[in-house]
């Protein structure tokens, strides 16, 4: 089977809640999780990106393909404390509280350990692991005081599996999972959930600019349907882990895969 399965539609899983999701411009995993968001019934949706003009059509896609008329784009780099700390802020007050965030924004790229320099490491470990830190620390602070909230991290196979010229961004989504596993634990206690996704290889532009092609083709020709997954595919995913479906699941990384993890 290479070919994508139907589109799955909404089924009202998240309505009446607010969602934030970073890194959500584009054509990527990100923007499919803000659809499927909006799809599923959010009452309000906020996502941020880097990338001005992106960020502007992907909250007028949202608007024009989904009907949901409360979508806001806030530009915020999640590197940095105080742009994080901006966001948060911003979504709590269109939001009317943030209910669901989720933490997409990572950075990749092919080298090999004794070609990369100390800045390349930095620069993957900041946005993939480093900005998750930064983002749940900040929602923390206001889902706790109300007792309830959801926080859906972005992680990788590669977090389990070795691969070459992926020991940065294998080490980053590997600390993703053991952060998300031990917020999960001090946040239970104020009734907030935090779980993650681990997708194998889902296909989109920004991972055909990151990689090569003969990488992506080789990885996707393993997978047990002879295809990478589609960005909705994982997105749907997330929904779950975000939905009352997955009440009784906190600090678990759900791999999204077609082989084993």
């Amino acid at each position: 089977m290479k070919s994508a399965p139907a589109y799955v539609p909404g089924h009202g899983l998240l309505k009446g809640k607010s969602a934030l999701v970073t890194a959500a411009a584009g054509a990527g995993i990100g923007f499919s999780a803000a659809k499927r968001c909006a799809e599923e019934g959010v009452r309000a949706l906020m996502i941020s990106d880097i990338h001005e003009r992106r960020l502007g059509e992907a909250v007028e896609k949202l608007k024009a393909e989904t009907g949901l008329q409360e979508v806001y784009g806030v530009l915020c780099d999640v590197t940095k404390e105080d742009q994080v700390q901006a966001l948060v802020a911003a979504a709590e007050e269109k939001l009317g509280g943030v209910d669901i965030l989720i933490n997409n924004a990572g950075l990749g790229g092919q080298k090999r350990i004794v070609d990369m320099t100390d800045d390349e490491w930095f620069k993957v470990i900041d946005v993939s692991l480093n900005s998750v830190f930064r983002m749940t620390r900040a929602i923390l602070k206001v889902m706790q005081p109300r007792g309830h909230g959801v926080i859906v991290n972005n992680a990788s196979v590669l977090g389990w599996r070795a691969q070459k010229e992926q020991a940065h961004y294998a080490a980053a989504k590997a600390g993703v999972m053991a952060l998300t596993r031990c917020a999960a634990l001090e946040a239970a206690e104020f009734g907030v959930r935090i779980n993650a996704v681990s997708p194998s290889i889902a296909l989109h532009e920004f991972l055909k600019k990151a990689s090569s092609e003969e990488l992506l083709d080789k990885l996707s020709s393993t997978e047990a349907f002879g295809r990478a997954a589609e960005p909705w595919e994982v997105a749907n995913a997330m929904v779950f882990l975000a939905s009352d479906y997955s009440s009784y699941m906190t600090g678990e990384v759900m791999s999204v895969s077609s082989q084993r993890a």
